[in-house]
Formats: structure tokens, C-alpha cells, sequence
């Protein structure tokens, strides 16, 4: 029954389209031979897209000195992994802000999903810095399945995601489960899948809501996506200064990092944050809530470190 529920939302409006061009660049980075020039190749036929990386590659995110004009210099800076990855989730969120999605905060959706790639790049680049790039798409569209399942099976599904607001509590796999049959994160890496992103970030947004999402490589990136995301939840809410510590150490503690590497992050989120949010064209209100419940986080974090030690 859940194959059957997840083909029948696969094939509804609400899975976001991508231009075919980004498809066929995603479809040649699935060889693992594949060429350079192939790549300039197939984007160099849609003019949109290669203003796309040009505007991408001269992004403040990447802080270039000169002004990138070529095609190839912005692939060959960027790297094929990044494009991907910012093209996917450029388009993304161009064909999600046309959408009217009931009962779901998007501007919330963005706030969080834009912190969980922040949070999910800065730990995989102390942990597993070889899946960097796998972490930060990953995090960024790991609860892509939540607005698709709200578009496709809103009044079943509309007591669950009345919980993903601030301050509103982690709904469980089993909870989605008992409403729609299925998880947004299983709906995330369907519908990632259709787009042909690589298996391993797939598989691990697939696993990101699991206790025990086992070994290896797309254990340890669904590790980090859940962390990010609970981290970034807290980022995105003024939360109970009570349990800052105690969440944050789950976090870090399930993941497998050092609570100094949240500590390192936690200075610059916002400036982060913003940059990204320029970057992929998501409107995100200035404000400094970001960098006033990093500094909660942080002190509390700190003042736990030291009593525990």
C-alpha cells in the first residue's frame, strides 16, 4: 500500500518540476566517468541557466574576488556537486513560492530548511567533509516531502503538520505513518530520486527520521541530517532555555560530533543563513533572532560543557 501512495503522489502537481536541463546535467553526473565539457555542454544550451551559475558563482556565499564570466570557470570553481546543488535548489524554490500550500507556514519551512543545510555543512565538514555537499543538499530539502504531502493529502495529513511551526513539538515517523501511510521523509527521497540525485543522499534523507539509521556512509549523513534539523528547529523558535542544552547534546551526541564544533558554528549562523538565503532568491526577513538564540544555544551549551566536565 505505501508504494501505491507514494506513486500516486509522485505523479500528482504537487511534486515540483525542474527544468529539463537541469535533469539531463543531473543525469550525466549519475556516470561517474563523466566529462567536464559534457556538463558546460548540456547547460550552455538554456541561456537561463547559465546566467544562473554565472549569478550563483559571484554569490557572496563563495566571497570570489573576480568576477567569474565564464561557464566553465563558475562549473570549475563551484564544482559539479555545488552546482547541482544550488541549481536544484534555485529552481526549487522558484517552483515552490508559485505554490499555495494550506495549513503550512513557508516562510517557516524556509527558515528551518535553510539552517539544517548551514548546520548539516558546517558538522559534516568537521565529521565526514568528503559528503559535505551530500549533507547540505540533503538538509536543505530533507522536509521537501512535508509542503508535497500537505498539496497532495491535506485534510489526512493537516494534524500532523500543524505541529511543524515554532515552538510546536518533533512529530514522529509514526505519527505520518498512522495519517497518510508514509513518511515525508520517504516522500523527500521519492521524489529526490525522480530528480536523480545520487543514492546516497536519497537513501540517507530516506533514513533521516530513524533512531538507528545503522552504518557507513549513508548512515552517517542521515545521522547528520537529523541533528541539523533539530538544531536548526531550536534556530528557528525562541526556545525553552531549559532544554537548549539537553536537546543540543542529543543532537550532537546522536550525530557522533564534538559539542565544540556546534560551539564553532553557532558565531556566524545568521551571516550563513543570509548568504544562503541570497543565494538560492529565498526571501528571509533580516532580523537578528537568528544570532540571539545562537548566542542562547551557545551559552547554555557552554555552561553544560563545563559542568559536566
Amino acid at each position: 500500500m505505501k508504494a501505491s501512495v507514494l506513486e500516486t503522489i509522485k505523479r500528482s502537481a504537487a511534486v515540483p518540476s525542474v527544468p529539463q536541463v537541469v535533469l539531463r546535467f543531473l543525469e550525466i553526473m549519475q556516470d561517474p566517468n563523466f566529462e567536464y565539457r559534457d556538463l558546460v555542454k548540456v547547460l550552455s544550451a538554456d541561456a537561463g541557466t547559465v546566467s544562473e551559475v554565472l549569478r550563483l558563482s559571484n554569490s557572496a556565499l563563495f566571497g570570489v574576488r573576480n568576477k567569474i564570466v565564464s561557464l566553465q570557470h563558475g562549473l570549475t570553481l563551484l564544482g559539479p556537486k555545488r552546482v547541482r546543488s544550488l541549481l536544484l535548489g534555485r529552481y526549487l524554490v522558484d517552483s515552490m513560492s508559485k505554490k499555495q500550500v494550506g495549513g503550512l507556514d513557508m516562510s517557516y519551512f524556509w527558515r528551518r530548511s535553510l539552517a539544517s543545510s548551514v548546520v548539516a555543512s558546517h558538522i559534516a565538514e568537521s565529521m565526514a567533509p568528503r559528503h559535505r555537499d551530500e549533507a547540505s543538499v540533503g538538509a536543505l530539502l530533507a522536509d521537501i516531502g512535508i509542503p508535497i504531502l500537505v498539496e497532495a493529502m491535506e485534510s489526512s495529513y493537516s494534524p500532523v503538520v500543524g505541529h511543524y511551526r515554532p515552538n510546536g513539538k518533533l512529530f514522529t515517523p509514526e505519527e505520518e505513518v498512522d495519517a497518510v501511510e508514509v513518511t515525508h521523509g520517504e516522500v523527500s527521497a521519492m521524489v529526490m530520486a525522480h530528480w536523480k540525485l545520487p543514492d546516497e543522499v536519497t537513501n540517507a534523507v530516506n533514513l533521516h527520521q530513524s533512531a538507528n539509521p545503522g552504518d557507513g556512509d549513508v548512515a552517517t549523513i542521515a545521522r547528520i541530517l537529523n541533528a541539523s534539523d533539530r538544531i536548526a528547529k531550536l534556530l528557528c523558535e525562541m526556545p525553552d532555555p531549559e532544554n537548549v542544552a539537553t536537546e543540543c547534546l542529543e543532537a550532537t551526541t546522536f550525530v557522533g560530533v564534538e559539542t565544540a564544533v556546534l560551539l564553532e558554528l553557532l558565531p556566524t549562523i545568521e551571516h550563513d543563513i543570509e548568504d544562503l538565503a541570497d543565494t538560492l532568491r529565498i526571501d528571509v526577513i533580516p532580523s537578528k533572532v537568528y544570532a540571539l538564540v545562537a548566542q542562547s544555544i551557545q551559552d547554555h551549551l557552554a555552561a553544560a560543557t563545563v559542568t559536566s566536565t
